[in-house]
């Protein structure tokens, strides 16, 4: 169930939603809100213009939520945009997958390696824009692979400044992390690139917004500027410790 309370919504989010007012009270509700702490029962939660408040003015909608549970909004940070069809091809679901994700309650997604790069960047605008539903996105951008790739949509590169060329492109076109798959060699990787806008750090250490995730398998870098980052220091690719490699990661 959506509710329309965020901010004004465009018609065509429309069809999606259950409730659409400016003023909503959840009444009776369990609630769980994301601190550690247990959940709270027979709660009562106001909802204001798109925000909890002290109350709510009088003639606002009233949901009874007993028996259901509420929780802030899932943040996932593997979430592909694309499904497999076979024979080492992938599709892209740009309709009906952020739906689900919000079905889920899932609200804020990073894409953890793109298929379709230019299509993931076009359906964040249009889901930032308020053209579809869908939930917050940060676009990996295409996967940076190493010779002998087992599908064709992942671009194999040449070496270093190759690589280099394509976090440089993507983060410009607003990826804000790329993912390192696994024939890529260790020995060799790009440095710290540079563009226009200040330098773009593939670190290991992600910002606060794009937590590290790592496996044997393949890495995540994030290309935001260094005054975003965590306070620890990041560790350079080539001195991560070796990890004995286990069968290919095929997502």
């Amino acid at each position: 169930m959506l509710l329309a309370i965020l901010l004004a919504v465009d018609a065509a989010l429309k069809p999606f939603l259950k409730i659409d007012a400016p003023a909503v009270v959840l009444e009776h509700a369990r609630v769980i809100d994301g601190t550690g702490a247990p959940p709270r029962e027979d709660q009562t939660l106001y909802i204001v213009e798109g925000k909890l408040a002290a109350s709510a003015p009088a003639g606002a909608q009233r949901i009874d939520l007993r028996d259901h549970t509420v929780f802030p909004g899932l943040v996932g940070m593997h979430d592909h945009i694309f499904y497999p069809a076979g024979g080492a091809i992938f599709h892209e679901m740009a309709r009906s997958f952020p739906r689900l994700y919000l079905a889920a309650g899932v609200t804020t997604i990073r894409t953890a390696g793109s298929i379709e790069p230019y299509t993931d960047l076009e359906l964040k605008k249009e889901i930032d824009s308020g053209k579809q539903p869908g939930p917050r996105m940060y676009v990996t951008g295409p996967y940076i692979e190493g010779k002998g790739t087992w599908t064709p949509q992942m671009h194999q590169v040449r070496g270093p400044d190759d690589a280099r060329r394509t976090v440089e492109f993507w983060a410009g076109q607003g990826a804000t992390s790329f993912k390192l798959y696994s024939p890529a060699p260790r020995r060799g990787r790009p440095s710290t690139p540079r563009t226009s806008s200040g330098p773009r750090s593939p670190g290991t250490s992600a910002p606060s917004d794009s937590p590290r995730r790592r496996s044997s398998a393949s890495t995540i870098w994030s290309t935001a500027s260094s005054s975003t980052r965590n306070s620890s220091p990041a560790r350079s690719p080539t001195s991560a410790p070796r990890r004995k490699r286990s069968r290919r990661c095929r997502r």
